[in-house]
């Protein structure tokens, strides 16, 4: 305080108690922030008592970023305190948006390893408007249906607009950069179309009259779904039939109906061609016969021309580019994206094409398995085969195998299972965990303990003399199909490791009839279990007969 009993302060009285640097009190007021009260005769500024508080004031708005002409409004009285924090509130959130934009780029150019030269692109897409996204969209969708008379598949596509939240996490900013790019690309725009295209084939006219499906007891009506038409909501997790009238979400349904089904066929190792993939089949096309409806004469009831109809299509919907732009626009929007299907989706179009109508039992092949023979059978291939997998080195392990592509480990692992999955039939526990590593750090010491547990399995569970499943297969049936399998995949070893192929000799050609007799009649298709048959060279052991009966070439 001045000596001279005024009360008031020098400037530098006053930065030394405030803290606040002579300097910046200088501009504040040179910018009516904080007048002076009066001047020393040599012209120097004073200020009164109440300029601490005031110094508070404009320190503390200037702390949350309010520009000076801002608090000077608020000091003199021009503006309230309440208006101006709106004001700068608003301002803020803007800036904050454009700086996580501005990280969300950084990060995705890290993370995506862009060149240089990308950067300006980058940029452009990040600072895009909403209205301008959609455009792209829109644009890209309008230009690849050109043409296609497919309204509801139009509607969809342009009823998922790409809105990205104002603080888009690095992920979905990576996201959008990816969508953008991919909607350039003449691939896409080309698989859209097809799908269009399918969609306009297969609904009726405008005000053609629609012939209703017949619907099983108490199975509630769905509506028509577009046909082909992807969606990027997310099916019902809990399996339930849609209300009544849900047209998307009855076709969601299904597809997550043939999502979980094939998956769970998958994991527990059931091969599409298999009699025991036709229930699962049946199940699919009865849940997915209501949602077709509203399509050009659509299929009734089950049968060669409904099964026709679901792999056109599952195929036709096959599309990875037209998946991948679900999902990157899902993560673009923060939705749930649909869950991938292409394992489910490729074992459902196999079993499909293995199963071209329902599926009449031929039980001849159930006849003559005596459980006596079978299990002899059983003992002199495990045996040939065990000392096959004993002379399996370490570095024999990545070895290609004739068998579908599989290195030997993998080969091996599959034999195990075999003999595992026979076991848990037999104690009524059926395993589902096809897609585990069974054969651990000993390959040896698994394949001779999954025998054992075979055997003993078999003969103590009364196996041999019960039956199995719908189709009442008998025990010694399914123990003679894991005969043929560790006899065939014995040879598919013995080729891989360059070992003699002729194995168990006394039981080999009986195999051999017994494969003809199961899968004599199982088709040859694309996906199936076996290849087609090849021929054989004159004077070739039974082994290598039951490796041309089942697709490999003994040549």
């Amino acid at each position: 305080m001045n000596e001279d009993g005024t009360g008031l302060l020098t400037i530098g009285e006053l930065a030394k108690l405030t803290g606040i640097p002579v300097k910046t009190i200088r501009n504040w007021s040179d910018r009516h922030l904080l007048p002076p009260a009066a001047r020393t005769p040599a012209g120097y500024r004073l200020y009164g008592p109440d300029a601490p508080a005031r110094l508070e004031i404009v320190r503390s708005l200037r702390e949350l970023g309010i520009g000076l002409a801002a608090i000077r409004a608020v000091l003199h009285r021009e503006r309230t305190v309440a208006e101006t924090a709106v004001q700068w509130a608003d301002a803020l959130d803007a800036q904050i948006r454009t700086l996580r934009l501005q990280s969300a780029v950084l990060r995705s150019v890290a993370a995506r390893g862009s060149a240089a030269e990308e950067l300006p692109y980058m940029t452009e897409l990040a600072r895009l408007s909403a209205r301008e996204r959609r455009r792209i969209i829109t644009d890209f969708v309008e230009d690849a249906l050109d043409g296609v008379d497919a309204p509801a598949y139009r509607s969809g596509l342009l009823a998922a607009p790409p809105d990205l939240p104002d603080d888009p996490t690095p992920e979905q900013m990576d996201a959008w950069i990816e969508l953008a790019a991919l909607v350039r690309e003449p691939e896409l725009r080309a698989a859209l179309r097809r799908l269009a295209e399918y969609s306009a084939r297969m609904t009726p006219p405008a005000g053609e009259p629609q012939t209703p499906g017949k619907r099983a007891p108490g199975e509630r009506a769905a509506g028509k779904r577009t046909p082909g038409k992807q969606s990027p909501g997310q099916p019902d997790p809990a399996g339930e039939p849609p209300a009544a009238g849900s047209q998307e979400q009855a076709a969601l349904h299904v597809a997550e109906l043939m999502r979980v089904r094939g998956e769970e066929a998958v994991a527990a190792g059931l091969a599409p061609d298999s009699p025991a993939a036709e229930p699962v089949i049946a199940e699919l096309v009865a849940a997915w016969l209501p949602t077709q409806t509203g399509t050009v004469d659509p299929p009734t009831e089950d049968g060669p021309v409904a099964r026709a109809r679901l792999l056109e299509q599952l195929e036709t919907a096959a599309e990875p580019l037209v998946e991948r732009y679900w999902q990157l626009l899902c993560t673009v929007t923060g939705r749930p994206a649909p869950p991938r299907w292409g394992t489910a989706g490729t074992w459902t179009m196999a079993a499909l094409r293995a199963h071209p109508g329902p599926y009449e039992l031929d039980r001849s092949a159930f006849d003559g398995t005596d459980p006596d023979r079978v299990m002899r059978a059983y003992a002199e291939v495990t045996r040939d085969v065990a000392a096959l997998v004993a002379a399996v080195r370490t570095e024999n392990l990545a070895l290609p195998t004739p068998c579908a592509g599989w290195t030997v480990r993998q080969l091996l692992d599959h034999m195990v299972w075999e003999n595992l999955m026979a076991t848990s039939i037999a104690e009524g526990t059926p395993r589902t965990d096809h897609t585990a590593d069974h054969l651990g750090d000993d390959h040896r010491a698994a394949f001779a303990d999954s025998v054992d547990a075979a055997r003993t399995a078999f003969t103590g569970s009364g196996m041999l003399h019960r039956t199995y499943g719908p189709y009442e297969a008998p025990g010694a049936m399914i123990v003679q199909q894991v005969v043929v399998e560790l006899l065939a995949h014995g040879w598919d070893l013995a080729r891989a490791i360059g070992a003699p192929t002729g194995l168990a000799p006394e039981t080999a050609a009986e195999t051999l009839a017994a494969a003809r007799r199961i899968y004599g009649a199982a088709p040859r298709t694309e996906g199936s279990s076996f290849a087609p048959e090849r021929p054989a060279p004159p004077g070739a052991s039974a082994t290598d007969r039951l490796a041309a009966f089942l697709g490999r070439d003994p040549a």
